[in-house]
């Protein structure tokens, strides 16, 4: 398609889900059903008006995924509980690292011992599919800034971290295929791949964001007051976290996350925020200590509250444009038997029984944990992770595979996760 159909293409589609948005919401479906739609009817499926080669355009790919999951990622830390408990934290924990880690190694030993896959190729078909979804999952991700509901905080949490601990055993990956450097007996992967990258991300997203807290605090308690651009605050602070800790080998996704975290933990903490019954701290009338303090009644602004609302738009068109390329990426040859057993025994055998492990003995209810065991919607994370790998030298033969496999699977996460997130989540909040 031309560029000219291209903008009259996004554009109805913008405004027909601007104009629509009720009508849409009391529909059995997500948007990203019906962008999906547009996408496979246009798409080589179909009518073959456009086409989207992953494998050829995985730097463009790259790009596109890697912005739209900075974004997601940022937001998704800002509407964190504050302040921060390791008591709430850690089933979220667990299932960002304990059930990443036994979900790759099941798709991985399933992809070589079904699929006839070398080890290599199997444990990155396991990383690449294993975190889940922080743009899509929004039917099941926290609402709004401080929602502390269990369920939604867990799934969103989970969301947040595990795009950056599924990146060492993407580099593992590609390490046992020969594409990465793991050191004598891995032990370069280990301490610097899964250790050092990890841990570093976290304290560079939390220093980082909890430094633009500070100043953006100071700025405002000057007098004459001044005024600051919250949005671009917060884009500068997400551009220079992935920076820095893409520059120190240390997990972006993971740095970013954290910073929207530590932002408005930071944020609430230094406007004396009041707490609610559940002992959270929550926006709007501050009763801060300091000389900062605003005037009685007057509500004290952050840049993570001011920013969020823009960041939920850029969230939208991105979802709309990648999940529109998705359906133009996936022909007919990919629906062979190998991407339906994957699809299958991931989101039927692998991550429920990853969920289940990694919560047991964690004082959630059992209810709790089978939606969570359900609700881990694949999509952009994985679509980035795969067009890394490709643009890092994954030979053609095996990427063709791979992504065929990662298409196929996350287009029937989002339609099976679709259908069922509402009349599930409606159930659920009955009980």
């Amino acid at each position: 398609m031309s560029t000219t159909a291209w903008f009259i293409l996004i554009g109805c589609l913008m405004l027909a889900r601007g104009l629509g948005a009720d009508g849409i919401a009391r529909l059995p479906l997500t948007s990203a059903m019906a962008y999906l739609g547009v996408g496979l009817l246009l798409g080589p499926m179909f009518l073959g008006l456009f086409a989207f080669d992953l494998v050829r355009q995985a730097r463009l790919l790259e790009t596109l995924t890697e912005i739209a999951v900075l974004i997601s990622l940022f937001s998704a830390g800002v509407k964190m509980p504050v302040p921060f408990s390791l008591a709430r934290w850690l089933p979220s924990l667990r299932l960002a690292w304990l059930s990443m880690a036994l979900s790759v190694a099941l798709v991985a030993a399933f992809a070589c011992l079904v699929l006839d896959l070398p080890l290599g190729a199997g444990v990155l078909l396991g990383a690449i599919l294993a975190p889940t979804d922080p743009v899509l999952a929004t039917d099941v991700q926290l609402r709004h800034a401080g929602d502390s509901e269990q369920l939604r905080f867990i799934l969103t949490s989970e969301a947040g971290m595990n795009d950056g601990s599924g990146f060492p055993f993407v580099m593992l990956g590609l390490g046992l295929l020969g594409l990465h450097e793991l050191g004598p007996h891995g032990a370069t992967w280990l301490w610097r791949d899964l250790l050092w990258a990890s841990a570093g991300a976290i304290a560079l997203g939390a220093a980082g964001g909890a430094l633009l807290a500070w100043l953006a605090w100071q700025v405002r308690a000057k007098e004459p007051k001044h005024a600051m651009l919250d949005d671009l605050a917060a884009l500068g602070l997400i551009a220079c976290v992935y920076g820095v800790a893409t520059w120190l080998h240390a997990w972006g996704f993971l740095a970013v996350f954290f910073a929207g975290v530590a932002l408005r933990q930071t944020e609430l903490r230094l406007a004396g925020a009041p707490k609610d019954r559940q002992g959270l701290l929550q926006a709007g009338e501050t009763h801060a200590a300091s000389a900062a303090r605003p005037h009685d009644g007057e509500v004290t602004l952050t840049v993570s509250g001011e920013s969020l609302v823009f960041k939920e738009h850029l969230e939208r068109l991105s979802e709309l444009t990648l999940v529109l390329l998705l359906g133009g990426a996936v022909t007919a040859a990919a629906w062979r038997w190998q991407a339906w057993s994957v699809a299958l025994f991931l989101l039927l055998v692998a991550r429920p029984a990853s969920v289940m492990l990694g919560l047991l003995a964690s004082g959630t209810s059992v209810r709790l944990r089978g939606l969570a065991a359900w609700f881990g919607v694949r999509g952009i994370g994985s679509l980035y992770y795969l067009s890394y790998a490709i643009a890092h030298g994954l030979p053609r033969g095996l990427a063709r595979e791979l992504a065929d496999i990662t298409l196929v699977v996350v287009i029937l996460s989002i339609v099976a996760h679709g259908l069922t997130v509402k009349p599930l989540l409606e159930r659920y909040w009955r009980k």
